[in-house]
This record gives C-alpha cells, sequence and structure tokens, in this order.
C-alpha cells in the first residue's frame, strides 16, 4: 500500500469506528431492544456488541494488500459476539473464505486481501428482523437505521477511492440486493449509493451478487455458468447485470 493510500485508510478507518461509537452512544435503548428481539426466537443468547464496528480492520497495516471490498447486509450473532466483533466470520463468511480458496486462480485470499463492511452495523439474528427491532424503537430507531446506511455507504466510497490508484481500481462486490429495491430495507443504502458514485470508472467497478449465505452466491454463479467462459468473465458478467438492475 502506498504512503498516501495507507495515511487516508488511517483516517476512514478511525471515523469509520468514532461514527459508530457515536451512534452507539444515541441508541441507549438499542441492547434492550435488540435483547427483547432475540428472546422471542431460538437460538436466545445475550447481546454483546449492539452496533459492530469491524475489528478486522484494525489488523490492515501499511504492507496490507487490499484486492477487493466486500458488502454483505448487517451483523449477525457471530459478528456481534464480543470475542469476535468482525464481519462474515459466521457461515456466509466460511462459504466466501472457501469460494477464493477454492478459485486461487483469483489470487484473493479472503481473510488478507479482502475488506468487508456492512449496509448497516446494526446487529439483529436476521437481516428481516431490521423491521421488527424498528418497530420495537418507533422512530428514533428507524431514523438511525437510516443514519448507518447513509454512513455505511459513504464509507465504502471513502475506503475505494483510499485504496485505489490510477492504474489500480479496488473492485466492490455487493452480496444481497433483494432489500435494495425500493420499500426494502436498504433502500435509503441503495439511494445514497446513487448521489455519491459518479463518474464511471468508479460506477462501473461496483459489481451485484446472490447473498453467500446458504451457498445462494455459489448456486447462483453455477447456475448462470457459460461453458468455455472464463470464471473471471463470469463474475463480471453477472455481478455487472445485477448492477444494471438495481443500481446503475
Amino acid at each position: 500500500m502506498q504512503k498516501v493510500n495507507w495515511e487516508c485508510f488511517k483516517k476512514i478507518r478511525s471515523r469509520y469506528k468514532k461514527e459508530t461509537e457515536k451512534l452507539a452512544n444515541k441508541l441507549p435503548r438499542l441492547k434492550l431492544l435488540q435483547q427483547e428481539l432475540i428472546n422471542k426466537h431460538s437460538p436466545v443468547y445475550q447481546v454483546e456488541t449492539p452496533l459492530v464496528y469491524n475489528s478486522s480492520l484494525d489488523d490492515i497495516n501499511s504492507d496490507s494488500d487490499i484486492r477487493l471490498i466486500l458488502v454483505a447486509d448487517n451483523p449477525g450473532r457471530r459478528e456481534q459476539a464480543a470475542e469476535n466483533r468482525r464481519y462474515l466470520v459466521g457461515p456466509s463468511g466460511k462459504i466466501a473464505e472457501n469460494f477464493f480458496r477454492n478459485n486461487p486462480f483469483l489470487k484473493i485470499d479472503f481473510r488478507k486481501n479482502v475488506i468487508i463492511l456492512n449496509k448497516t452495523p446494526i446487529h439483529t439474528p436476521r437481516t428481516v428482523q431490521l423491521r421488527d427491532l424498528c418497530r420495537l424503537g418507533a422512530s428514533d430507531l428507524k431514523e438511525a437505521l437510516e443514519e448507518s446506511q447513509k454512513l455505511m455507504a459513504a464509507l465504502l466510497f471513502e475506503f475505494q477511492q483510499a485504496l485505489s490508484s490510477k492504474s489500480n481500481l479496488i473492485p466492490v462486490w455487493i452480496t444481497g440486493y433483494s432489500e435494495m429495491k425500493k420499500g426494502g430495507i436498504f433502500e435509503v443504502y441503495t439511494n445514497e449509493l446513487k448521489k455519491i458514485y459518479k463518474g464511471p470508472s468508479f460506477k462501473d467497478s461496483v459489481f451485484l451478487f446472490r447473498h453467500f449465505s446458504m451457498n445462494q452466491f455459489t448456486i447462483d454463479l453455477k447456475k448462470q455458468t457459460i461453458p468455455g467462459e472464463s470464471l473471471t468473465k463470469t463474475l463480471k458478467r453477472i455481478g455487472t447485470a445485477y448492477r444494471e438492475k438495481y443500481l446503475w
């Protein structure tokens, strides 16, 4: 990582951490509401981190070789655990890790060459339960969820700019697009991306895919594979088609 990239990265990482802490302080009842939600479902567990800053970013240093930014939905049960506080460390993360390990010609180590962000740092066991959480927390929580999506969209673009150069534009994979449509949980995130992303170079470097959870990504990739087409071209074709359908 060049010195200028590293200095920019550190500033954005620090802003990400501070903004997450600030948002958490604005929601003193969040942990109680999350626990109330979790107690109604199985498995029941204790909420340890209501808003999760991805602490794996703290492992990145000036020698790190970042080749991809991947965006998931929101932190789940394992991600919010105090022993983790990292994104995609559950079953979905293992599927993603295996995908890159099984395709070494992509030259991406999922745990070394990828920055993982979310569309919101607010924890729920399942993404769709963000709606239930907002109903419990009323307008304050709904506004906080929207605010967090705007923050994460801005951070995505800032990280991509910071890590890219004229000769090497870091690609972005956004996984999970069903809730990004109008009326979806992440509609605000989508709209914010449309405001922020300007210029064909950065726009064309964003790709949308199915979730890694429940092997959706792998199943969709296999279904859409064309005989004789390289995996690199297949990924670009699929990711571009979904982007054009849901983003721009």
